[in-house]
């Protein structure tokens, strides 16, 4: 063993009797049995699962088990690994240690101990060359209030063509396509494609209405489908295909029904429907920012100023 070896393990010693003089000190949050497996004893939740994976809402990311701050929502980016990642940690938040495998990094609280996940360097990512692969589950986040966040359901057909223009649009924060308006709980695509279940290809849209506001999401709405067409949208016919805004507060409502006067006042005949936002039902996976995924354009979705 040379030299810098034994100081490598000298280190490692030292950083293991913190925490255990840590563990001695501190009462750490309760954790589940599946919380448990992860932080505790290193395994790692199913890609894609994470409840994290697609947030984009300004805050920071904490410390499941002790509550420190790790990460900053500036340094996350979509790496399409299946996990969060972040190019950057809270400086001094986050310990690297080896893999029990030899071949990885792996990353832990500082504070506590607790796993997180692993680091991988010289990717390209980001400028940064850094990817901290982290199990959503390892964390807790807590949004900045300071922002101030609103909530929007709209439904045009396709929610892959509605969820596109959405999420590019100026204040938006975060998109999640899902299910909304039916009878038929935690509704799988196949089912809600039966039009037995009364839901309807619905878009969840977070928005800073510091940056925007619900009108300018309306014209959007508006302008990137054919709401006057009935029982569906382009070659896509069913009633989970109908044009529908699900409103959330009676601020909401009002505005869209202005919309709908003033369209009907140029002369247009709009089949939307406005109803009251129910339950939201997250669709599957490969579904959230299809198009991005898979560098497409939508097909019946087409932008058109109207307003």
């Amino acid at each position: 063993m040379n030299v810098l070896q034994l100081l490598f393990s000298v280190l490692i010693i030292q950083q293991f009797h913190f925490f255990n003089f840590n563990q001695q000190l501190m009462k750490y949050n309760s954790l589940t049995p599946e919380e448990e497996a992860v932080i505790l004893h290193k395994a790692t939740e199913k890609p894609y699962s994470g409840e994290y994976l697609y947030n984009k809402e300004k805050g920071t990311y904490l410390c499941k088990r002790c509550n420190a701050p790790l990460f900053q929502s500036e340094s996350k980016f979509e790496s399409h690994c299946g996990w969060p990642s972040f190019d950057e940690e809270i400086p001094g938040a986050v310990l690297r240690l080896p893999d029990a495998d030899g071949m990885r990094t792996e990353i832990v609280c500082r504070n506590c101990g607790a796993h997180l996940g692993h680091v991988f360097t010289g990717e390209g990512f980001t400028e940064k060359n850094t990817r901290h692969c982290v199990n959503s589950i390892s964390l807790k986040f807590i949004p900045d209030k300071t922002e101030k966040v609103e909530k929007a359901y709209f439904a045009s057909g396709c929610f892959w063509g509605t969820e596109y223009h959405f999420m590019k649009a100026k204040g938006v924060k975060e998109t999640t396509v899902g299910f909304m308006g039916g009878h038929t709980e935690y509704p799988s695509y196949k089912e809600v494609c039966t039009g037995k279940t009364g839901h309807v290809e619905t878009t969840e849209v977070i928005f800073d209405n510091s940056v925007t506001n619900y009108e300018e999401l309306l014209k959007l709405f508006f302008e990137t489908h054919d709401f006057t067409q009935i029982g569906g949208q382009g070659p896509d016919i069913g009633d989970q295909y109908r044009s529908v805004i699900f409103y959330t507060s009676e601020q909401q409502k009002v505005m869209a029904e202005k919309y709908l006067k003033i369209l009907r006042e140029k002369g247009y005949k709009p089949s939307t429907q406005l109803e009251p936002a129910g339950v939201f039902w997250k669709a599957e996976d490969y579904h959230q920012e299809y198009y991005r995924k898979n560098n497409g354009t939508p097909y019946c979705h087409v932008y058109r100023k109207i307003f």
